[in-house]
């Protein structure tokens, strides 16, 4: 499923001007640039909204009544995390990234998180050297 969404992401995109699949088999780092920066900025607003589907201000009245951080817009969030999902396949497309590639990287950064937790990952001695070794076969 995630290699469909993939080329249904590419081609809404293409509709709209940024042909992430032709930026895969032609690299041009300065279009991708441009294409993920406007990809950042539309997710960062996407995560605002999401974030508007629960009480989070601590001024609020609901939050003053307990219910800081409660989800009240269930329907609306699900479809906020669906519009973050277009653009993080965007994203990953403008860094030249298809589905398998994700797949394969998720399997490498997963290994890494596991060996964090196995480790006690803490923040006081944090070194992304471990990634280091995560790569495209």
């Amino acid at each position: 499923m995630l290699d469909k969404m993939f080329e249904l992401q590419a081609e809404l995109n293409q509709r709209m001007g940024m042909d992430t699949k032709a930026l895969k088999g032609d690299f041009d780092p300065q279009k991708a640039g441009q294409w993920l920066n406007d990809y950042i900025i539309a997710s960062s607003n996407e995560l605002e909204e999401l974030r508007d589907c629960t009480f989070w201000k601590h001024w609020c009245a609901e939050a003053k009544a307990g219910e800081r951080f409660k989800l009240f817009d269930l329907q609306n969030a699900r479809v906020e995390v669906i519009d973050l999902l277009f653009f993080w396949i965007s994203l990953a497309q403008c860094v030249g990234l298809d589905a398998d590639d994700v797949f394969n990287l998720y399997q490498q950064k997963l290994k890494v998180n596991h060996t964090r937790q196995d480790n006690k990952y803490a923040m006081a001695n944090k070194d992304e050297s471990d990634n280091k070794s995560i790569t495209i076969d």
